[in-house]
C-alpha cells in the first residue's frame, strides 16, 4: 500500500496550502480528494479566511477521522523546493509530509482499499489558531460518537495532551530622554522585561504538578517589541506569549497569576488571543474518566497506546463537545514545522494499514 500512499502524498504536497496567508480555496486540493473517493458523498463548506472543510461519508459510521490539510509557511532553510516530494530509502520529505499530509495520504489509500462505513473530515485552518472548520462541524447534527484526529504521534494512540493559550500584553510608558533618572521606571520596555522575569519565576513554581504523564507548565515568550531608539525612553512595548497547561490546571487561574506579575499601573491591556482546551477536556475527575474511556476505545481499535504529549491538537475540541477523541497519525512531532520536514515510510505504511483495518472492521 505504500506506493499508493506516496502517490497521494506527492500530489498533496504539491498543493500550496501554507497558512498563513490563509488563501486556501474550496477547489484545488479538495477537488483532488473528492476524485480519490468514489462511492462517498461530500459536504464541502467554505467558512471564510481560508477555512474550508470537506466531510466525506460512506455508509453510517459512528467514528470519524479528522485531518487538516494546511501547513505552516516554509522557511529559507529548506534545501530544495518544499512543494516537491522527495522520497529516500526510509523517508518522504516535503512541506506537510509529517504535519500532516502523510496521514491524509494514508487515509485516502485506506479508504479506497476498504469496504466499511467511513467518515473523513478534511479541514484547512488548524495552523491558523482559528478553529472555524471544526467549530462549525461540532455545531452540526453530525451523530458521531468517536473521533480519531490525525497528528504526528509516531503511529501510537495519544490519549492526553496539554491545553494551549496565547495572549497579548501591552505596556505603556512615558517617553523622554534616556539620561533621566526616571528612565528605569518610565520605560515600557523595562516594564516588559520585569514582567518576563517574574513570569518565568512563576512558571518554575508549577514544575512539580503532574497529570497523566505530563509534568509542569509549558510557557514561552514568543515576541517582544517596543521602543524607538537607545537614547529614548520607550513609550510602549508589546509581548506575545503562550502557555500550555495540564488538563488539571485552570486557564483563568493561570491568566490571573501571569497578569499579577506586572505592575498594573504600566499595563494598558492584557488579552487572551486563543484558547484550546486540553485532552481530555473537563475538570480533573471527569478528564480522568474520559481518558480511561479513550484508552478502552484505542484498545478496541487494536492501536498501540503512546505517552501523553506536550503539543496541542484539535482532538480536545471534539472532547470538549462530548465526543470520545484520540490522536493517531504517522510522523514525529520533532520533524513538524521544520526545514526539510519528513515522515518515515515505515510509519506511513503502518498508519495506512491501521486506518484500513479500522475502516473495515471498527469504525461503524
Amino acid at each position: 500500500m505504500i506506493e499508493i500512499v506516496l502517490q497521494h502524498l506527492e500530489a498533496l504536497v504539491g498543493f500550496d496550502t501554507r497558512n498563513p496567508p490563509r488563501a486556501i480555496g474550496s477547489d484545488g486540493i479538495f477537488d483532488y480528494i473528492k476524485a480519490q473517493l468514489p462511492g462517498f458523498t461530500f459536504d464541502l463548506q467554505d467558512h471564510g479566511a481560508g477555512a474550508v472543510s470537506l466531510l466525506a461519508k460512506r455508509g453510517a459510521a459512528k467514528t470519524m477521522f479528522n485531518v487538516h490539510l494546511d501547513t505552516v509557511p516554509s522557511s529559507e532553510q529548506w534545501s530544495e523546493d518544499p512543494l516537491r516530494l522527495r522520497v529516500l530509502d526510509d523517508r518522504a520529505i516535503g512541506l506537510g509530509a509529517c504535519d500532516i499530509k502523510g496521514a491524509a495520504a494514508a487515509l485516502l489509500a485506506a479508504a479506497s482499499a476498504s469496504t466499511g462505513a467511513a467518515a473523513l473530515l478534511f479541514t484547512s485552518d488548524e495552523e491558523a489558531n482559528d478553529a472555524r472548520c471544526v467549530g462549525a462541524f461540532l455545531k452540526s447534527d453530525h451523530g458521531f460518537e468517536n473521533a480519531i484526529i490525525a497528528e504526528p504521534t509516531n503511529a501510537e494512540a495519544v490519549l492526553t495532551h496539554r491545553g494551549i493559550a496565547s495572549a497579548r500584553l501591552l505596556f505603556r510608558g512615558r517617553v523622554g530622554h534616556a539620561s533621566g533618572a526616571n528612565a528605569a521606571n518610565d520605560s515600557a520596555v523595562h516594564c516588559a522585561v520585569r514582567w518576563g522575569h517574574a513570569a518565568l519565576k512563576l512558571v518554575d513554581g508549577y514544575a512539580k504538578q503532574k497529570f497523566g504523564g505530563l509534568t509542569g507548565l509549558r510557557f514561552n515568550i514568543g515576541r517582544i517589541e517596543g521602543g524607538i531608539k537607545a537614547n529614548m525612553i520607550a513609550p510602549s512595548a508589546e509581548i506575545r506569549f503562550g502557555f500550555r497547561p495540564l488538563p488539571s490546571q485552570s486557564f483563568e487561574a493561570l491568566h490571573a497569576a501571569l497578569q499579577a506579575c506586572a505592575d498594573m499601573a504600566s499595563v494598558e491591556s492584557y488579552a487572551e488571543t486563543f484558547r484550546g482546551p486540553p485532552l481530555p477536556a473537563g475538570e480533573t475527575a471527569s478528564a480522568e474518566e474520559r481518558r480511561l474511556i479513550a484508552r478502552d476505545f484505542a484498545d478496541s481499535m487494536g492501536l498501540p497506546i503512546g505517552n501523553a504529549v506536550d503539543f496541542w491538537t484539535e482532538a480536545s475540541l471534539f472532547s470538549q463537545a462530548g465526543i470520545n477523541a484520540i490522536v493517531y497519525g504517522p510522523g514525529d512531532i520533532a520533524q513538524a514545522h521544520s526545514a526539510d520536514e519528513w515522515v518515515s515510510l515505515q510509519q506511513l505504511e503502518q498508519a495506512a494499514n491501521n486506518y484500513k483495518r479500522m475502516l473495515d472492521h471498527g469504525s461503524a
